[in-house]
Order: C-alpha cells, then sequence, then structure tokens
C-alpha cells in the first residue's frame, strides 16, 4: 500500500485506493452481454439441479415456500449490495465496502472467508464434474479429468477477463436456456397442452393429493431452508466483475432490479414444475434427480444424458465463476494490503496471475484432500466453509446500514439503486439471517457446520484483530 496521493480512475471516487500494479490496474475487459450473463447464470447453481430432489423429500411441496423465502432473502441483500455496488464499484465489493464502513477488521475477515468458501467450492465441483466426464469416458480416471478441467479453466482466466467472461457466457447461457426451456415444456405437460407427453397432465393436484401442501408439517419448511440456501450463493459474483466493465453502474443496477424475476423463473418456477407433474414422494424423484424424474414423466428421450450435459455446464460455469471470483477477492485483499502485495500486481493483459495461481494452487490441494481423505480432511473444509454464504449476507446487511450515510455525505448523486423501507427491510433481514444461523445450531445436520463455520470465522477476525493492534502500535512508535 502507498500512502502517495493519486488521481481517481474513471468510477473511483476520490479519495478509495489506487489500484497499485504495473499496467494500470484490472481492464474493462467484460461485455455488457457477459455481466447480463453472468448476473443471470449466477444465481443458477449446480445445486439447484442435484439439490433439489433432497428438500423435496424433506418438506415435499412446501419446499416452495422454502425457496421463496430464502429468495426473498436473496432479493433484499442483492438490493443492499446493489445499492454499494452502483455508487462504488470495486472488485472486492462487499468485503472492500466492510473495510470502509466497519472497519479494516471487517474487511480483512470475510474477505478471506469468501475466498476460502471459493477455493474450497472449486475442488467440489471439480470433483462433481470429473465424474460426469468419467461416465462418458470411462478410459480417463476421474482425477485427470478433474486436473484437466481444473487446467483448462485456470488458462483461460489467465488469459484476460474477457476470456472468462466469454466462456461464462455460453455456458451460463446453456443453464439458462436449458432450465427455461424445461419450464415452459413442463408447464405445457403439467396442463396437458404437451403433443405427444407421457405424462397425464393433473394440473395443480399434485400439489395436495399426497398429504396436502404441508405433508411433513409447517416445520419442514424450515428444514428446507436449511437445505437450500447454500445453493444461491453466486448472485453476488455480478458486483465484482462489474468493476470490469466499462459501465459498472448500470451493469449493477440492471442486476439487481432483474434478481427478482430471476429467482421467480429458475427457481420457484423448475421446482413448481417438477411437484405439478410429479408427487412429491414419487421415488423416482429421489432415485434419478427431480428434473431427470420430470422429464422421465414427460417422455423425453434419453433424460439422464440430457440432464448430465446440463448439470456438467452448470458446474464448469461455477467453476469457472469460482475461480474468477477467488482471485478477484484476494485481488481486492492484496490492494488494501490484507494479503501479499503481489496478489495486487496485474500483468500486460491487465490480468492478477499471482491471486488466480494462488487460488487455483489451493484448489488443487483441496481437490487432492478430497480424493486422498473425503471423510477427514475434506469433510472439515466443507463443513468450517459451509455457513459463510450466511455470514457473508450478514455483513453486507451491517456494511450498508452505515455505508448508505457515508454515500449520502460523500457522493449523493451516485446513490441510484436504493434499498427499499431503508433502515427497517434492512434490520428485519439480519433477524431472518440471523434466525436462520441460529436454527442450524439445533438442526442435527448443519450443527456441525455453523460451528466449525464460526470457528474458523472466529479464527480469522482473531488474527486481523492482532494485525491492526501492530499496525497501531507501529505508528504510534
Amino acid at each position: 500500500m502507498t500512502s502517495q496521493t493519486t488521481l481517481a480512475k474513471p468510477g473511483q471516487d476520490p479519495g478509495e485506493p489506487d489500484r497499485p500494479d504495473s499496467s494500470g490496474g484490472l481492464q474493462a475487459g467484460l461485455k455488457n452481454r457477459h455481466l447480463s450473463m453472468i448476473a443471470i447464470g449466477g444465481v443458477i447453481g449446480a445445486g439447484l439441479f442435484v439439490g433439489s430432489s433432497a428438500g423435496i423429500a424433506a418438506a415435499g411441496p412446501a419446499i416452495l415456500i422454502s425457496y421463496a423465502m430464502v429468495g426473498l432473502m436473496v432479493v433484499l441483500v442483492m438490493r443492499m449490495l446493489g445499492e454499494m455496488a452502483a455508487a462504488r464499484p470495486s472488485s472486492g465489493s462487499f468485503s472492500a465496502y466492510a473495510d470502509q464502513a466497519l472497519g479494516r477488521w471487517a474487511g480483512f475477515s470475510i474477505g478471506w472467508l469468501y475466498w476460502f468458501f471459493w477455493v474450497v467450492v472449486l475442488a467440489v465441483e471439480a470433483t462433481a464434474g470429473a465424474a460426469i466426464l468419467e461416465n462418458w469416458i470411462p478410459g480417463v480416471p476421474q482425477w485427470a479429468w478433474a486436473l484437466i478441467v481444473m487446467v483448462v479453466l485456470t488458462a483461460t482466466n489467465l488469459v484476460s477477463v474477457g476470456s472468462y467472461g466469454e466462456f461464462e457466457f455460453w455456458f451460463a447461457g446453456i443453464k439458462v436456456v436449458a432450465i427455461a426451456a424445461f419450464v415452459v415444456v413442463g408447464f405445457l405437460a403439467v396442463f396437458g397442452f404437451l403433443p405427444g407427453s407421457d405424462n397425464p397432465g393433473s394440473g395443480l393436484a399434485h400439489l395436495t393429493d399426497n398429504g396436502g401442501f404441508f405433508p411433513e408439517g409447517p416445520g419442514a419448511i424450515l428444514t428446507g431452508v436449511l437445505m437450500v440456501v447454500f445453493s444461491f450463493m453466486g448472485s453476488e459474483i455480478v458486483t465484482l466483475a462489474a468493476g470490469e466493465s466499462s459501465d459498472p453502474q448500470r451493469a449493477v443496477s440492471k442486476a439487481t432490479n432483474s434478481v427478482i424475476w430471476r429467482i421467480a423463473v429458475f427457481y420457484l418456477g423448475s421446482i413448481f414444475v417438477v411437484l405439478t407433474l410429479l408427487p412429491w414422494n414419487d421415488p423416482s424423484i429421489q432415485e434419478k434427480g427431480s428434473y431427470v424424474a420430470a422429464l422421465d414423466s414427460i417422455g423425453i428421450p434419453q433424460a439422464g444424458n440430457v440432464m448430465d450435459f446440463i448439470v456438467l455446464t452448470a458446474v464448469l460455469s461455477c467453476l469457472n465463476s469460482g475461480l474468477y471470483t477467488a482471485s478477484r477477492m484476494a485481488f481486492s485483499l492484496g490492494e488494501r494490503g490484507d494479503a501479499p502485495k503481489s496478489f495486487a500486481k496485474v500483468n500486460r493483459r491487465g490480468v492478477p496471475q499471482a491471486a488466480i495461481l494462488a487460488s487455483v494452487v489451493f484448489g488443487f490441494v483441496a481437490v487432492f484432500f478430497n480424493y486422498q481423505w473425503p471423510d477427514t480432511v475434506f469433510q472439515f473444509l466443507l463443513n468450517s466453509s459451509g455457513a459463510v454464504a450466511l455470514f457473508v449476507w450478514l455483513v453486507i446487511c451491517f456494511t450498508q446500514l452505515r455505508m448508505r450515510g457515508i454515500i449520502l455525505r460523500e457522493t449523493p448523486g451516485k446513490l441510484v439503486v436504493r434499498m427499499w423501507l431503508f433502515p427497517y427491510l434492512t434490520w428485519a433481514t439480519i433477524a431472518a439471517i440471523s434466525f436462520i444461523l441460529v436454527y442450524m445450531l439445533t438442526d442435527d445436520t448443519a450443527r456441525e457446520q455453523v460451528v466449525l463455520s464460526l470457528l474458523v470465522a472466529a479464527l480469522v477476525v482473531g488474527i486481523s484483530l492482532v494485525r491492526e493492534m501492530r499496525n497501531r502500535k507501529a505508528v504510534s512508535q
């Protein structure tokens, strides 16, 4: 970090730290179509395709309420983040804002926790993608496929931010087209308008004809919330990517305003289709997965292979974005002096090479742990990062409470996106996230996740406070 005064760059507020690097910082290499698809695809994770069947089994048709509750929470969090990101675009997004509003300890802590979350996700998604590829081409061992996938996407991110954006445009595009087609075709089959469908098209009857809408009781809604909440992680990526676009304010505003329909169509719409095509307790939902079972009920040939292809693109998209997101957070931490200075340097193409390589090295190590010690070391990594999504959302809420006043004092003209009913909805969201964290402690399957995540968070916060004390002591001397 340098104390030298520099002129603010385009899209950078006066007083905001400059981007210390050899070639003028991150380049605006993302086009509007890239950001639009990153925003749309960011809310469609692989967890939606492979994890929804467990939620349906736990809550029945009432899982729709679980998805709606979490979706509403994400919409509110994204609105808060959009307010800050539109006013102050930054590659560090909520970590940089927490640094300004809550203190260096907050920006340091949530930045490193978020980085940790995504590098663990790299290992999970690489292994999931490798399993699908090995099923298609069994001659290549699964570990080799995981290595190939990681190397290819690392190379993509190293070339330029534009190449990341292009890959993500097509990966996310396939996800979006596939799930939109699923919703349209499913609705036609549900109401008996799809020619040649094998599904009887019983309308909305399946929502209540097997034990009612709450077959496992109203309390199962909260169990469902715990199962689906983490599949929404990733919607915030567009606010990090916006910093590398030519018009970040417009990109963030557009993404924030469209998050409602994206969640409504892709999550609620697709799960609604599954629950109306089949009874919630149909064995095929658990045996084949909810989407494959739904496609089979319509009579779509090779439904399993079709869904495997879609899941693979979702996995590759998540991998691609995970590596991008982890590296940009590492870059931002390096800029602020909270990570090695080399992380804040970019090459002549405007790519933070050291930050990317550091992130992928940890990802490779985590992949190794996944194959070598899946039930011990890797399970610890998974559980200790499991509740980070909720911590991130909670920090965004507290940060926005403070940042609103800072923005109004310093750059009121940039407050183009505003949180609704401020500060009441912000406090309501804080209460909802806190309730989920407390409820996780009472759930046998979620307790270990939240306890280990809290321990890791406490460790990182402790390190940040010690660093701050040392820095103050050094300054006073």
